[in-house]
């Protein structure tokens, strides 16, 4: 029995709380993997997985053998990754999900230069708003705007974005150009940003100076996607607010107009999480200094 490999399938089906897709994402057949961890708790001496019908779970022995596995692989990893670095290539799939917004305006355009720079990386990406378990979706990183949520994950900043206060001009020819924000709650309605995690929405915010005021209005429609967002927006149903990249060219086509840009609202922050792990494979390591590349060059 190779032990370390043993090691590594065992660690995969905990993660994942499947042989099924512990198979697929060690491209293994499933009954290796039964077989294998058979062998590995004759050798140990110790019942390490409980199935059921649903999930796979560790045993108390198993979650203590786990813990150890975790920490011996990722040593050995960091010490063959030191060995390898000098002569490394990056390569390999790379799993990412980023928000859509930013996928389709900023980062997908962007991709021909980062495959051209990185032949040998391939990737699969999925667009989204929502939040990502990394581990169960088996995703390396994710792409996120707003504030970074509580988790075991690590997160770098890679961009604090300038915002618009919007409306379209059908909107501001209904209800007015406020001019003030004591002006907004005469008449004014919204459209509200729905967390796509919380469902909780957002109250319109607006720096005066160092200060930041919150502003809730009426909102005759609360959205939880990007897209339906600025679509809300553009039909007239109501003020929003969006990084200004995402506005751009309708403000300055005319679609949109910018209402009270003295008191814009705070910057936007976009951040990366990925898995906390001592080494990261090389091929992510080179997307996310990418990423933080790319997001550099967006205000």
């Amino acid at each position: 029995m190779d032990r370390l490999q043993a090691m590594r399938v065992f660690t995969r089906i905990v993660e994942l709380g499947s042989f099924t897709r512990a198979a697929d994402d060690l491209s293994l057949p499933r009954a290796t993997l039964t077989h294998t961890i058979k062998r590995l708790e004759e050798h140990v001496g110790a019942h390490l997985l409980q199935r059921t019908t649903r999930r796979v779970r560790p045993t108390r022995d198993g979650e203590v053998y786990y813990n150890h596995c975790v920490r011996l692989l990722a040593d050995l990893d960091a010490v063959e990754a030191d060995f390898r670095e000098a002569a490394a290539v990056p390569k390999g799939r790379l799993r990412i999900d980023l928000a859509s917004s930013l996928a389709r305006i900023v980062l997908i355009p962007a991709l021909p230069e980062f495959l051209a720079r990185y032949p040998q990386i391939e990737m699969d990406i999925g667009t989204s708003d929502r939040f990502i378990d990394l581990v169960q979706e088996g995703v390396d990183c994710v792409l996120r705007a707003g504030d970074l949520p509580d988790s075991t994950m690590v997160g770098r900043r890679v961009a604090n974005l300038s915002q618009a206060t919007v409306a379209s001009v059908a909107y501001v020819q209904r209800h007015g150009l406020p001019q003030t924000l004591a002006d907004l709650h005469n008449g004014h309605v919204a459209v509200n940003w729905a967390s796509p995690t919380t469902r909780r929405t957002s109250p319109l915010e607006f720096m005066l100076g160092k200060r930041m005021r919150e502003v809730t209005l009426p909102a005759p429609i609360a959205v939880s996607g990007t897209e339906a967002y600025l679509a809300c927006c553009e039909a007239g149903l109501g003020i929003a607010q969006f990084p200004r990249y995402r506005v751009d060219e309708a403000l300055a086509s005319g679609t949109l107009i910018e209402l009270l840009p003295a008191m814009p609202p705070p910057s936007f922050p976009i951040s990366v999480l990925y898995q906390s792990q001592r080494q990261l494979p090389l091929r992510l390591r080179v997307f996310i200094d990418w990423i933080v590349e790319v997001m550099g060059e967006v205000r």
